[in-house]
């Protein structure tokens, strides 16, 4: 006996004693597609989309082309430091260089490694004198920018602040002729001079300008007693 199915899918023979059943069954290829298209949200899925909360789910993919270096994110530019250090160590206009870009073009990070400098040598047998130095470099600058907006000069206390902190360079650089001639007293004290001059003269060239007119003397003598000031705190004296 033969029972022939209405699919066709399989067929089932039986003889006639009814001893043996045999049969075949021809199933078709499965294909099994684990994309994302044919995969079915998760319950916990679901209900987060349903409640307007599915953004918790989204993973950003992070670009490598949005990452800066540690220097360009703190807006470091030591290319222009180092310009702005030869500007004010070579204040002559004979020598060519743009200085305006000093005054121009302030920045933070340049004169506070300046100003940090300095106290680290001043900070030979006097502690206190590191914190003193930023305390007048901040507050100096303030000082010398108020005046200068008084007089009808327009500058920023960015600019005030950046022009003084690295025209405290020259003292930097005849700290190490008084260690070496410090007995000398004359000696010294005309390098010392020499450092102060050189110092109030970078930042004075740089701040006071045409629109001072007879008033620039106004502006000049306080940057003067800013940096002998400064001097006295490396000195002691």
């Amino acid at each position: 006996m033969q029972f022939s199915p209405t699919n066709g899918d399989f067929t089932f023979v039986s003889s006639t004693d009814a001893e043996e059943l045999s049969g075949t069954i021809d199933a078709p290829d499965i294909t099994l597609n684990m994309g994302p298209d044919s995969t079915r949200d998760t319950y916990p899925t679901t209900f987060l989309k349903q409640r307007g909360y599915g953004w918790l789910l989204e993973v950003e993919e992070e670009d490598s082309e949005d990452t800066k270096p540690l220097l360009e994110e703190l807006d470091i530019d030591l290319k222009d430091i180092y310009y702005k250090i030869r500007c004010v160590l070579m204040p002559m206009p004979s020598l060519g260089f743009n200085r305006q870009v000093v005054r121009d073009n302030p920045d933070f990070w340049g004169p506070l490694a300046v100003v940090l400098l300095f106290s680290m040598i001043s900070i030979y047998g006097q502690f206190r004198v590191v914190s003193w130095i930023i305390t007048i470099w901040i507050f100096g600058s303030l000082t010398i920018f108020l005046l200068a907006r008084v007089l009808g000069g327009e500058v920023s206390y960015g600019q005030v602040l950046g022009v003084i902190g690295y025209s405290l360079l020259p003292l930097i650089v005849i700290a190490p002729l008084l260690l070496v001639i410090g007995g000398f007293e004359v000696v010294s004290t005309l390098i010392k001079l020499f450092g102060v001059f050189w110092a109030a003269y970078s930042a004075a060239s740089l701040l006071v300008g045409d629109e001072f007119k007879t008033k620039k003397p106004l502006l000049i003598y306080p940057i003067f007693l800013l940096y002998i000031y400064f001097l006295s705190l490396y000195t002691g004296v």
